[in-house]
């Protein structure tokens, strides 16, 4: 790497952590504040990716008024700055003695039933709420999990969010050369998370996401299916406008061991549980990921096979 770009990094790397230490000194309450701040800063001030946002919201919500979109929109940023400030602050305030003051959970005796098994499983979530403390309740709980994401390009802020992740257990996989790895995981019996929500060009599975085809990756579906995995689909959605206040949910639930299995191909159970993604997100659309493009490129056109004349 040159040095002007390790300097670089490590010069952003060092004004993060300035930045975590600082917002870990303030209570919550005051990055209630700043978070509400920050939002209008960036929606409506800077405007920083509004077309995106306001595109993927009328995709999405077409009988929607304009006036609705902006309030989703500036909400949506609220959210995600005060998800940052509790992502500082989540291993000073969550503990296991503590839980039940900050996260429902619901149905947890089902849930651990469905971990505790020997068999591999996966967990399947999106850009939606924390996905951040879904993993850290799991690792909390003593449910080790193998979460595969994209390594960030800045080699010190990618050490630094994954030395929080791995706090309690969840060990973070490559999104590129990790196959192998996770393999190893569904054979050894362990929980494999996995983001269902990811464009993923045009050599995947496209599906309807809100009635607009979307690629999704294979794999989703294929470490399900030839593992014969059970899965979870599930979320963390805020709850209110207080911080660090939480339910942790199941939105489906899937075993491919079952007699009645429906979703034997990746079509189908891709199908399943974008289906499920998109529950979750009509129930809180403040609480997804605008900013992203989910809906990229176009299905590919099928071509007829020439017939001879």
């Amino acid at each position: 790497m040159p040095l002007t770009r390790t300097i670089a990094d490590y010069s952003v790397y060092v004004a993060v952590r300035l930045a975590v230490g600082a917002l870990q000194t303030l209570p919550m309450s005051a990055c209630a504040g700043i978070a509400s701040f920050l939002a209008t800063l960036c929606h409506r001030v800077l405007k920083i990716r509004h077309g995106v946002v306001d595109e993927n919201l009328r995709i999405a919500f077409p009988d929607m008024m304009p006036t609705e979109r902006d309030a989703v929109a500036w909400r949506m940023w609220r959210h995600l700055f005060l998800m940052i400030c509790e992502i500082s602050q989540t291993h000073r305030k969550l503990h296991r003695t503590n839980y039940r003051e900050l996260c429902e959970i619901q149905d947890i005796g089902s849930v651990v039933r469905q971990l505790i098994s020997s068999r591999p499983k996966v967990v399947i979530c999106g850009h939606y709420g924390n996905f951040e403390l879904g993993g850290y309740v799991l690792g909390l709980f003593g449910f080790p999990t193998h979460t595969v994401a994209r390594e960030l390009d800045n080699p010190y802020l990618d050490k630094f969010l994954n030395d929080f992740r791995s706090r309690t257990g969840q060990h973070m996989l490559p999104k590129q050369g990790s196959r192998p790895a996770m393999e190893q995981v569904m054979a050894d019996g362990g929980i494999l998370t996995l983001l269902g929500d990811q464009a993923a060009g045009d050599k995947a599975v496209w599906t309807n996401f809100f009635g607009r085809p979307a690629s999704t990756h294979k794999a989703v579906a294929l470490f399900t299916l030839s593992f014969e995995a059970p899965t979870l689909v599930i979320y963390a959605r805020r709850q209110g406008a207080q911080p660090m206040h939480y339910y942790l949910g199941q939105q489906g639930y899937i075993d491919p061991a079952a007699p009645d299995f429906a979703y034997g191909s990746a079509p189908s159970f891709i199908e399943w549980f974008t289906q499920r993604l998109e529950e979750m997100v009509r129930d809180a659309p403040d609480q997804y990921w605008w900013l992203h493009r989910r809906w990229k490129g176009a299905p590919p056109v099928k071509r007829e096979k020439a017939t001879a004349v």
